[in-house]
């Protein structure tokens, strides 16, 4: 399979490689930065994590990217999508802390929702998050994601789950 490359403005989303492994590491290790996440793991897990993002492209068909900053040529998060066993697919990011507010999610994932619609022919994008985490509802609210209906999840909790508009 051949994973497509996204360029925006400023960011390059890329196919996730060894090339992340920093960067996976700084993240999951750091229990602050990765709570959302079920951080923090060990380094080993990192690596597993980055694998796991990999392998998704392959089985599922679709997955995160890695977040290049073109400026710097560094990876700074990432940005797609997952679907774990029993679970609905949903849009996800990640960048690391010293990443985070400067419009870097925000235009990840505008990238990537574009992409759903008009490379994966998807008729729907959608997007959930823990009650707790605000921001993560906020950029989703920026996005122009709306609340279509709060379900329960494998892991007995129950969030909402937001649709984004379809964008060209």
């Amino acid at each position: 399979m051949m994973i497509p490359t996204i360029e925006t403005e400023r960011l390059l989303l890329v196919p996730p490689s060894i090339e992340c492994v920093e960067a996976y590491n700084a993240f999951y290790t750091n229990g602050e930065a990765s709570k959302a996440y079920g951080g923090p793991i060990s380094s080993g897990k990192a690596l597993g994590r980055l694998k796991e993002d990999l392998g998704g492209w392959y089985i599922d068909g679709f997955g995160v990217w890695a977040i290049k900053e073109k400026e710097s040529a560094t990876i700074i998060g990432v940005c797609g999508f997952w679907q774990g066993l029993g679970w609905p697919r949903e849009l996800t990011w990640w960048l690391l802390p010293t990443s985070r507010g400067k419009g870097y999610a925000k235009e990840a994932s505008i990238a990537a929702v574009a992409h759903a619609y008009n490379k994966f022919a998807w008729h729907e994008v959608e997007t959930y998050m823990h009650d707790s985490n605000e921001s993560a509802r906020a950029l989703v609210e920026r996005l122009g994601g709306v609340k279509s209906r709060r379900s329960q999840f494998p892991d007995g909790l129950s969030r909402d789950i937001y649709t984004f508009p379809k964008v060209s």
